[in-house]
């Protein structure tokens, strides 16, 4: 059976390969603009085996607690460890500029990865996400679960050409300040701005139906664990900026960079599960990036500055380290993240 939805994963994708073709790709060295690009509509997917496997990947991605979480009836199928979904982060069924989207992500892999310090395949990112933000356990390679997934990002990237530079990828980075993050005024701007939905003690608001939750927690036991990526402050400020409150987009912030910078700080000190064997994480220690909260760290820098900032000190040591071993994207961020743009 397993074989079965294997070969019809690839046969479904061989036949729409063309979708990348004359039908309005581009070369494959193009740049694609994600905030102008229109996502496709899952309500036109057919019910072949392929439109099948794109409609169940849906599912999986906006619904993953009822889906896959840790309460379903079906205990082997308890892969997510909490209860959150895909698209908490990756907003808007993972079609939102600038909150991680993953339209075109199909043909950014195999891609070399700092935090393995491998080649991983889509699969491989997907378990990652799987171990850390959803803080559960790898779906098996040949499962319906993983076909169903790479199946909707395949078909999220519909007429993007692979390789090709996504604008609107990731997320999109602050001015940070050059001090440490200011907890206290983090804890204002959070009581200001994000209690209305996460509530005042950040453990979000559960769904009305079902599992899952309307808005997520932020940190706690049913959030992602310290190995997830939205653990790292400068991560979380370029998000919170950029998308947050819900509804806002990079275009029309509603959090200025500092307000952004303090609230991350605040969120981020708090307690949420921890992940075995981080240790293991960034082989090469001059890719970690520099707000990652846990060590090793090979810069003679404290722990709680790596956590909190200031990181401008850090990431001028990272860069001369790196000037005499030569490593790729030393202390930046491993989400693709674009540059601050220019003041508004």
């Amino acid at each position: 059976m397993k074989q079965f939805l294997l070969l019809l994963l690839v046969s479904a994708l061989c036949a729409t390969a063309s979708l990348a073709g004359p039908d309005g790709a581009t070369p494959a060295n193009s740049t694609i603009d994600l905030t102008q690009w229109a996502p496709p509509n899952i309500a036109a997917v057919g019910d072949d085996p392929f439109g099948a496997l794109v409609k169940y990947g849906h599912a999986l991605f906006t619904d993953t607690a009822n889906e896959i979480g840790p309460t379903v009836p079906d205990a082997t199928r308890r892969l997510a460890g909490n209860n959150l979904t895909c698209q908490n982060c990756h907003l808007k069924g993972a079609t939102q500029p600038y909150a991680m989207p993953l339209m075109g992500v199909w043909g950014q892999f195999p891609q070399y990865r700092g935090r393995e310090g491998a080649v991983d395949t889509l699969e491989d990112r997907i378990n990652g996400c799987m171990e850390r933000s959803m803080n559960g356990r790898a779906l098996p390679l040949k499962s319906r679960e993983m076909a169903a997934l790479s199946a909707y990002m395949r078909w999220l990237s519909t007429g993007i050409p692979d390789g090709a530079k996504l604008v609107g990828a990731g997320t999109l980075r602050i001015k940070e300040p050059t001090r440490a993050a200011d907890l206290p005024h983090g804890a204002q701007i959070f009581a200001k701005v994000c209690a209305a939905c996460h509530g005042a003690d950040g453990l979000g608001q559960r769904a009305q139906a079902g599992a899952g939750y309307q808005f997520p927690p932020l940190w706690g036991p049913d959030s992602f664990n310290n190995g997830a990526g939205m653990s790292r402050l400068l991560t979380v400020a370029a998000y919170a900026m950029h998308n947050m409150p819900f509804g806002t987009t990079f275009s029309a912030p509603v959090l200025a960079d500092v307000e952004a910078y303090d609230v991350a700080g605040y969120i981020v000190s708090q307690q949420r599960p921890r992940k075995a064997n981080l240790d293991r994480d960034f082989p090469v220690r001059l890719q970690k990036p520099i707000d990652t909260p846990y060590d090793p760290y090979v810069d003679g820098f404290s722990p709680e500055q790596h956590r909190y900032g200031p990181f401008g000190p850090i990431r001028a040591r990272v860069q001369e380290l790196a000037a005499s071993s030569r490593p790729a994207n030393a202390g930046e961020p491993d989400n693709r993240s674009a540059p601050p743009q220019p003041a508004r």
